[in-house]
């Protein structure tokens, strides 16, 4: 399958560049992925298409302010890192910038608290860093670190707490899960209100968000493993929901990536609390075991996530759903408006 399938044209001044000032206020899009009908609503609608006895699945990890800027310390010459995944210790695996003058054995200084050792040398700008400081380095973090907005975005983000979600709790993520932007606590007790059920797992994500497919075919393209955790009281939950014939609904591609991965080691169809790492790849011709409906915001061309949607909805409904946003004047990508598949 050509990746090619899944380019489309996207007019630059549709990539949102700042959130909404009211998460709810977002557009939502609606299409059915058994008839492709389509409909266009405001993001709070999606309290009358969720139906009494569904589970509304969130991922609740929380972004950590993962880029840093420091100097080398040889040259002072600029340095950019993001952190995307706690190795051990304090060793990190990163991506720098510029990759080619920062080789093994580089010393990168971030003011006078934080020092990093390059400790080996990957693809694409890949590094491992070994950090050196004294005190509690997610509090260094916080003071030094800024959120890892993904490139597209050039504005500068006024408040960081718009790049997390409102139930964001275990922090480990070098990005947002996006389409959790738009809910609020109070739009949260409107859908409990309504007999729906919110669970949670929790899905870190990582270098998969940064990098773009390098290959020709789909099938090809292998994804990068992001660490999950489904904990009991979820895999109660989902048990409960699929016995009374409730619909599993995942909010965000990362949630539908983290239950389906629980769903393909249940042989019995029961589900079971996991943890462990997922590099589950989800395209045309997957078959999905556990979600029903998903949440999500509108992706990048050509990207794994256009992918995975087209997988539950079909990818010609997927690129018309597309172009009619477009037409539409929709927000693109992580600030952007929202697509309910169900």
């Amino acid at each position: 399958m050509d990746v090619e399938l899944y380019d489309f044209e996207l007019p630059e001044h549709l990539i949102a560049q700042t959130p909404l000032l009211d998460r709810t206020a977002s557009r939502l899009l609606t299409l059915n992925k058994e008839t492709g009908h389509i409909e266009h609503h405001q993001f709070s609608h999606i309290l009358e298409e969720l139906k009494p006895g569904d589970t509304l699945v969130l991922n609740d990890t929380r972004v950590l302010p993962a880029r840093l800027f420091g100097t080398k310390e040889d040259t002072g010459a600029k340095a950019e890192v993001l952190l995307l995944k706690n190795l051990s210790g304090d060793k990190w695996e990163t991506l720098v910038k510029p990759g080619k003058k920062l080789k093994k054995g580089s010393v990168i200084v971030f003011g006078d608290e934080l020092k990093a050792l390059v400790e080996e040398e990957g693809e694409m700008g890949g590094r491992v860093l070994n950090f050196q400081y004294s005190g509690i380095f997610n509090e260094i973090l916080d003071r030094l670190g800024q959120m890892p907005l993904p490139p597209y975005i050039k504005e500068k983000l006024e408040d960081k707490e718009r790049y997390q979600t409102v139930y964001a709790r275990h922090e480990g993520s070098a990005a947002a899960p996006t389409a959790g932007l738009h809910f609020t606590e109070e739009l949260l007790d409107q859908i409990r209100a309504k007999g729906v059920t919110i669970a949670f797992v929790t899905l870190h994500v990582g270098l998969g968000t940064f990098r773009p497919m390098s290959v020709d075919r789909v099938e090809d393209h292998v994804m990068h493993e992001e660490y999950y955790i489904l904990p009991q009281e979820t895999a109660d939950i989902l048990n409960e929901t699929k016995a009374r014939g409730g619909r599993v609904v995942a909010v965000g591609t990362t949630s539908a990536r983290t239950l389906e991965t629980v769903a393909g080691k249940c042989e019995d169809g029961n589900i079971v609390k996991s943890s462990g790492w997922t590099g589950i790849f989800i395209y045309p011709g997957y078959q999905f075991r556990l979600v029903d409906c998903l949440i999500t915001n509108f992706h990048l061309p050509k990207s794994t996530l256009v992918m995975l949607v087209s997988a539950l909805a079909g990818r010609e409904r997927i690129l018309k759903a597309y172009q009619e946003a477009i037409e539409r004047e929709y927000r693109f990508f992580s600030f952007g408006d929202a697509m309910l598949i169900y």
